[in-house]
């Protein structure tokens, strides 16, 4: 295996970012080599190569050579795994608090005695309070399918507390749907065999670093060009050859102008329009004042800066743009999304292999998931509660709570909130509540777990049968159990399947198989090939033909036309929050055509600050975060402060510093940079809340009020003050 950590030379491109890459690698002799997916919440979903000794532990982990669009690479912190496998801070046994709430002191229980606790408090709950006082709560710190959702069997089983999954996704996909009706676009691979691409809101080199494999691919072979559009200069702007830094939240006026100097330049594609769009003329005739100038006033960026990337991509037919997440964590995120796609149906560059707007695949895998999350026992009467909003449900806000009783039992798989929900100092006020019972199933003590009752261990990804499918790419794949999991660690299907029995509802439809037979059962109500198909040839490619990828026969609206107007309050969405939720934020501002809507937190007088929790290198959300190497690469939490702010407050470099607003204040370490515009702050990395100075972490400044109009955490749009900390 080459790791390439530095400089390296590619068509006359310097590379500069970290990755690990299968190139002719010698294997021990006795070593074997696995096949699974990368299981964690990132796009794009890497197909691994793994060692694995003859004792049955696993060494290196790469990239697999031939899968077409992982190509052999892989993120570095995935690449040493065996580091996070083989941790001595790994939870091996259950555990029952013993002092109080957070104290840390722990005594051995039981694999079954935890079980019986934690189903004898959730009969507890249910028999004060009713069935709705207890909330299983999970995400995606895995994206297998059988180990992420079968919580939801119990829940629905149990008529449970519903979880409205908001806190990551929700903006993106609302506005990429309301655009073109459905969540899929142009074959991710066509990044490798275009003229330009655009990097929209992503930092991909260390988010998406396969992303960068194929748009260095098309630089290589034919000589494309890659625009970067972020909010500071993070190592995927340091590729680029067009480097636009925005303002956070000003997305959709960059957009807006990028479609009047279309129209202007006659780079329109007029007659593509006429065909595949709602209302055009309208379009053109809103855009007459969204002018270069009127952009750059709002965005930051010169109107030559502007111009430039308007006449790049109109001057280039097959322009691909990859739309990220980061731009959309805003509180107009779903209205900057759906301005950018926007573009690609102005140019006409859908029509063009090698162009039009990607931002998930999720929709071409038509995977039939309704008897492992138990969809047939599902309540709608049954309240919903929004995951962002758990610092205020657990803190007995009566909105969040929909009016209804207490949550007062949860069962935690697969995410760490008291770290990465918004609104940190309520999240962690719920949790310390006495008569709140937790039970926590994880890999780490992270600070959720560190105010549980009961803590369980949980395995790892190559320690248990999946299945995965990739929102970034175009493939289904298997995940296998490649080596044994540790004697007492247990995997999230056992503990589902030993509740519901606990609890009488182990009869139910989707209760009693193993993983492997619930993937088997997924497979065949999904019409694709078994469990053993998958084993010998480890993925299975969902990408549709050319003209579905591309919506050469029309989009996805009832009339195929896109939408430049979009519905804002009645088109369907990947997770459109139920009736009983209703519309989300500030719906009622919501533009009829692209624009910039400041409905996000701007800077004033007392906070002159605008604050992003941009992800780090090493880390993926809280995952990694306990790993020797990637703190030893990360450092410590800090923030990022222009040298102007920064001689204008009196901080130096390593100065700690304190930010805040009205929900709270913190201190960080100062790292004075360039890489930041002035007004802007950027604090990388989700560190354990322990690692900061005072004990809390970052989340502590954001907020849980959703993202018009479906919901969502905009937790990269934060007004704060600085200053020097009197230390």
């Amino acid at each position: 295996m080459l790791r390439c950590t530095g400089f390296c030379l590619l068509a006359g491109f310097v590379l500069k970012y970290t990755y690990a890459m299968n190139i002719a690698t010698p294997i021990p002799a006795k070593a074997k080599i696995g096949h699974t997916a990368c299981p964690h919440d990132c796009p794009s979903t890497c197909a691994l190569e793994i060692e694995i000794s003859e004792e049955g532990r696993i060494g290196r982990v790469r990239g697999a050579g031939d899968h077409s669009y992982t190509s052999g690479v892989i993120c570095a912190k995935v690449a040493r795994y065996a580091e996070r496998l083989y941790h001595p801070d790994r939870l091996m046994k259950p555990v029952r608090r013993l002092g109080a709430k957070g104290e840390g002191r722990w005594g051995d229980i039981s694999w079954d005695d935890a079980l019986d606790e934690i189903a004898n408090a959730f009969v507890k709950a249910e028999t004060k309070d009713g069935s709705e006082a207890i909330w299983p709560y999970f995400y995606a710190g895995t994206m297998g399918w059988v180990q992420r959702d079968s919580i939801e069997r119990l829940r629905h089983a149990k008529r449970y507390s519903g979880f409205f999954s908001s806190i990551c996704t929700n903006p993106a996909w609302t506005g990429f749907t309301m655009a073109t009706g459905v969540l899929r676009g142009p074959d991710p691979h066509e990044m490798g065999r275009t003229d330009c691409v655009v990097i929209w809101g992503t930092n991909a080199v260390v988010t998406q670093v396969n992303v960068m494999t194929h748009a260095i691919k098309s630089r290589k072979e034919r000589g494309a060009k890659i625009v970067v559009i972020d909010i500071y200069d993070n190592p995927t702007m340091k590729q680029a050859d067009l480097a636009l830094i925005v303002k956070p939240g000003t997305d959709a006026a960059l957009a807006c102008a990028v479609m009047h100097i279309a129209f202007r330049d006659g780079y329109a594609d007029r007659a593509y329009m006429a065909r595949y769009a709602d209302d055009p003329a309208g379009l053109e005739a809103h855009l007459q004042t969204r002018t270069p100038a009127w952009a750059a006033d709002i965005t930051g960026l010169s109107v030559e800066e502007i111009e430039a990337f308007g006449a790049l991509v109109g001057q280039t037919k097959k322009s691909y743009f990859r739309l990220g997440y980061g731009f959309t964590r805003q509180r107009n995120g779903a209205i900057a999304m759906h301005a950018a796609a926007s573009i690609a149906t102005v140019l006409g560059s859908w029509q063009y292999e090698g162009g039009g707007a990607f931002h998930s695949n999720s929709a071409i895998f038509q995977m039939n998931s309704a008897e492992l999350t138990g969809r047939s026992m599902k309540d709608d009467d049954v309240r919903m509660i929004d995951q962002s909003q758990i610092g205020r449900a657990l803190t007995g806000d009566a909105d969040a709570l929909r009016h209804r009783g207490p949550v007062t039992a949860m069962l935690i798989q697969n995410t760490n909130p008291v770290n990465i929900a918004p609104e940190q100092r309520l999240v962690k006020r719920g949790f310390a509540r006495d008569d709140l019972f937790v039970a926590v199933h994880e890999q780490f003590m992270t600070d959720t777990a560190a105010m549980a009752d009961i803590v369980l261990p949980a395995t790892m990804f190559v320690e248990h049968d999946d299945i995965y499918r990739a929102g970034g790419q175009n493939h289904i794949l298997l995940g296998p159990k490649l080596v044994e999991p540790p004697e007492t660690v247990r995997t999230n299907l056992f503990v589902i399947e030993e509740l519901a029995k606990r609890l009488g509802v182990a009869d139910r439809p989707g209760f009693g198989f193993t993983a492997r037979e619930m993937v088997d059962r997924i497979l065949a109500a999904s019409h694709l090939p078994d469990y053993d198909y998958f084993l010998e040839h480890k993925w299975f490619d969902r990408q549709p033909d050319f003209d579905k990828a591309h919506f050469i026969d029309g989009f996805a609206h009832p009339d195929g036309k896109f939408r430049f107007r979009p519905d804002w309050s009645n088109q369907p969405a990947p997770n459109r929050p139920p009736k009983s939720v209703g519309l989300l934020g500030p719906h009622a501002e919501l533009p009829v055509f692209p624009d910039q809507v400041d409905v996000i937190e701007t800077a004033d007088a007392e906070h002159p600050f605008r604050l992003a929790t941009s992800p780090a290198r090493n880390f993926l959300n809280s995952s990694f975060a306990e790993t020797k190497t990637s703190r030893q690469k990360e450092g410590r939490p800090e923030v990022m402060i222009n040298p102007t702010d920064a001689a204008a407050h009196g901080i130096v470099a390593g100065d700690l510093v304190r930010i805040g607003n009205g929900r709270g204040d913190i201190r960080l370490h100062a790292r004075i940079t360039t890489e930041v515009k002035p007004g802007v702050l950027i604090a990388e990395g989700l560190w354990p809340n322990s690692a900061h100075v005072d004990g809390e972490g970052i989340n502590v400044l954001t907020g849980a009020d959703p993202v018009a109009p479906y919901g969502g955490a905009a937790v990269h749009d934060n007004k704060v003050w600085l200053r020097r900390d009197a230390q």
